[in-house]
């Protein structure tokens, strides 16, 4: 993919940034993002055997530490769109035989024809335009056993005017401009409307940052 599909988001990679990803997060999280994301790993509680499907999986990173949980008989699948991502991920994996990638846009409809225990999407459903955030959803919701739990890991709901000063000041310096509309919205409502329920979540980074669990509902 050599064009954005929306220019204002920060979450479609290209170039540079594809081939550099792990490296950018580091450097942007100040070294924190890996101890976060183990923290929100764990507290997904997944048991051996469980199916996950990695929404915008980047290099495989979450997929990595997600892998000591599910044991040989679980199974992961990463979506995401980027070659070079894809290429990173593959190399990760490649003795990994229940690791596998999918070459996919979450933003569209897709169907895998299979349905998952877990679906997990960290930092990327921010990044997007809110009538294709439902998209996501959606897809989510297709591709969940029921029961199956949606997990998001992103940011929370606050008050942008409310953070201390080089908090906001690095936000708005870092964040794309959709970020600004996904921390006002109340997301337990907007997933309750879409078909979960059953909802827990858990934070960290002085709240700023949320991993949210809804539960899929019906058939």
């Amino acid at each position: 993919m050599n064009e954005k599909i929306y220019p204002d988001s920060g979450v479609e990679l290209t170039g540079f940034t594809a081939k550099n990803y792990d490296k950018i997060m580091n450097t942007m999280s100040f070294g924190l993002y890996r101890g976060f994301i183990k923290k929100a790993i764990k507290n997904m509680a997944i048991q051996k055997g469980d199916s996950i499907l990695d929404l915008g999986c980047g290099t495989g990173r979450n997929a990595d530490l997600m892998a000591n949980y599910i044991g040989e008989d679980g199974v992961i699948t990463g979506l995401d769109i980027s070659v070079q991502i894809e290429n990173q991920f593959l190399q990760k994996f490649k003795n990994r035989a229940n690791i596998s990638f999918a070459n996919k846009r979450i933003d569209q409809l897709f169907d895998l024809k299979q349905q998952f225990d877990i679906v997990f999407i960290s930092f990327v459903i921010h990044g997007f335009p809110h009538e294709i955030r439902n998209t996501v959803i959606q897809n989510a919701l297709n591709h969940l056993k029921p029961g199956g739990a949606f997990y998001i890991l992103d940011f929370a709901e606050f008050n942008m005017d409310k953070m201390p000063a080089h908090h906001r000041y690095i936000f708005k310096k870092v964040e794309c401009k959709y970020a600004f509309d996904y921390i006002e919205r109340d997301w337990k409502m907007i997933l309750k409307e879409a078909g979960f329920a059953e909802f827990e979540e858990s934070f960290y980074l002085k709240k700023y940052v949320r991993l949210l669990k809804a539960v899929k509902v019906g058939s």
